[in-house]
Order: structure tokens, then sequence, then C-alpha cells
């Protein structure tokens, strides 16, 4: 472009940033994201971290390794798996409880009782079709939005600031995003601002 072409545009601020991409998803990934997103917010100052968490496992390892941050451990709600029990095993809650963090065991953000519509009646409903185009991105990533959205209509993270939401792929974790989050009812002003890390291949 010539440069009077040019004349009058004001060049955009640019920021690089490194983002983390794993070969695969999945549990194999926990230990280095764990540890990545430590480094990570140590760097960048950020206290709020969300983590999803179905038997408690990796929610046990994070609350050792993020002792003094407030870690909230998402959970999924009781009778997901079968009615009346929670797939949280005991010996993981105590450890997460004793290391400082919090636990949200809640209704998930992005299916709730459609989930029972689409069971019953064959029939996607907004919220899951939401849940399904942010796995375009990956599961990870669908996680990360859906726990965060939780975890700030709960009151356990604040809407003012930027957090870290770790998810994953089944088990352990394999996404960390940088999110400044909202409200469900806000679900639009919810911003993602940075990859961490996610797997490139799932």
């Amino acid at each position: 472009m010539r440069e009077e072409e040019n004349r009058g545009i004001q060049p955009m601020s640019l920021t690089k940033r490194k983002a983390v991409y794993f070969k695969g998803a999945g549990n194999r990934n926990t230990e280095a994201l764990l540890k990545l997103v430590k480094e990570y917010v140590k760097r960048e100052g950020i206290n709020d971290i969300v983590i999803a968490s179905t038997s408690g496992e990796t929610g046990a390892k994070a609350a050792r390794l993020f002792k003094g941050y407030n870690l909230v451990v998402v959970t999924h709600c009781f009778g997901f798996k079968e009615p009346g029990k929670t797939e949280v095993q005991e010996e993981y809650k105590r450890e997460i409880l004793a290391n400082g963090a919090k636990i949200f065991t809640g209704v998930h953000a992005l299916s709730s009782v459609e989930r029972a519509v689409r069971k019953n009646f064959g029939t996607i409903q907004p919220l899951e079709l939401i849940a399904n185009v942010l796995r375009l991105m990956g599961e990870g990533t669908k996680v990360c939005v859906e726990i965060t959205l939780m975890a700030t209509d709960a009151g356990m993270i604040p809407s003012d600031r930027d957090i870290v939401a770790i998810g994953g792929t089944g088990k352990g974790a394999d996404t960390a995003l940088r999110i400044r989050p909202a409200n469900a009812a806000r679900f639009f002003d919810l911003k993602i601002r940075e990859i961490v890390a996610k797997p490139n291949d799932f």
C-alpha cells in the first residue's frame, strides 16, 4: 500500500503473547497444565481460579498447588450420574477444603433442564446449542466458560476482574483460559480474553 493511502490511519496496538498447545486432549496434560497456570497467574497477578473436577482428584491437585489463591472447584451436580448421588470422593473433598479451596456443586449453566428436553423429546435447545458451538474450540473451552458462569452466579469469583478457568476433556485438565467473568443472565458480557493452553488435536 502506498504511503499516501496510509495517511491518517493509526496502527493498532499489538501485544505478542504465547499460548501452549497440547498435541492431544485429556488427563495426560493435567500436571503440565497446572504448572503452566501457576506460572501464568503469578506473572499476571491473577488471584481467582476456577477449575472443573468430577471425582475431586484434579481439584485436590489444584488445591495443593494454588494454596493461598481463591480457588473454586466446580463439580457435577448431585444426580448427574445416579439419582441422589455425588461423584466427588470424600477423600478429595477433604483435601480440597483443607487446603483452603472452595467447592461449588450445582446445575450445569449450559444444559440444566434442557438436557431432559433433549433426552425425552430429541430436541436441542439454545443452551446446548451454545455449548456445542464452544466445543468447536474443544471440550475444555466449553467447560471453562460454563464453570465460570456457575462460579460467578454463586458469588465465588468476581465479575469485575479477570480470572483463569481450567477445564478438560473427559478426565483431568487440558485447557486454561483467561476470562472476564459474567453472570449467566449476562452471558454475552463474558469475554474469553486469552488462551493460556489448550489441545490442538481433540
